[in-house]
């Protein structure tokens, strides 16, 4: 598991950490996001049909970015609490965005007073190597959120930056 880092500009909050790891497959890959903290104090989305749903990012949501190495295109996971995912295919920074061809998403959640755990198992045609990131959107009851990832661009938490993919991934 890889530790993510609180983005600067946000308070402490009750999360005390997210680790998140990720596995290519030959089909796709395979993740696990652990939050640890009050989960009194956040806010995780009921359980929903499992199917596609944009704005997941909105309120707590796990994020996989995937970008082939020495390219510029790349393809943008979340992944929902409730089951619900999204996974879009961009051409560049925030560029040309679009609802990317996925076989299927299915995740399986858990959580108790002191974390959560969701693991997502992708079947989707994924370039190897990659650059990847792995991000944690994480919103307190009142409406304050938390960025959290491997690394951080310098400025305001920005998810979509090349700096964030800070894995090699190869099968």
């Amino acid at each position: 598991m890889h530790p993510l880092m609180l983005h600067v500009a946000c308070d402490l909050g009750p999360v005390r950490s997210v680790t998140a790891a990720v596995t290519a497959t030959p089909g796709g890959c395979v993740a696990e996001f652990r939050l640890d903290g009050y989960m009194d104090a956040i806010v995780v989305p009921a359980s929903a049909s499992a199917e596609r749903r944009d704005n997941l990012w909105q309120t707590t949501c796990f994020e996989i970015f995937w970008q082939p190495l020495g390219g510029t295109g790349y393809r943008e996971f979340n992944l929902s609490p409730s089951g619900e995912w999204a996974a879009y295919d961009f051409d560049s920074f925030r560029t040309g965005m679009r609802d990317a061809p996925v076989d299927s998403i299915s995740i399986a959640c858990s959580h108790d007073g002191a974390g959560l755990v969701l693991t997502a198992s992708i079947a989707a045609d994924l370039p190897d190597p990659a650059q990847v990131a792995l991000n944690a959107v994480v919103e307190h009851v009142g409406g304050a959120k938390q960025y959290w990832a491997l690394a951080f661009p310098p400025g305001k938490p920005e998810f979509h930056s090349e700096a964030n993919r800070a894995l090699t991934i190869e099968r």
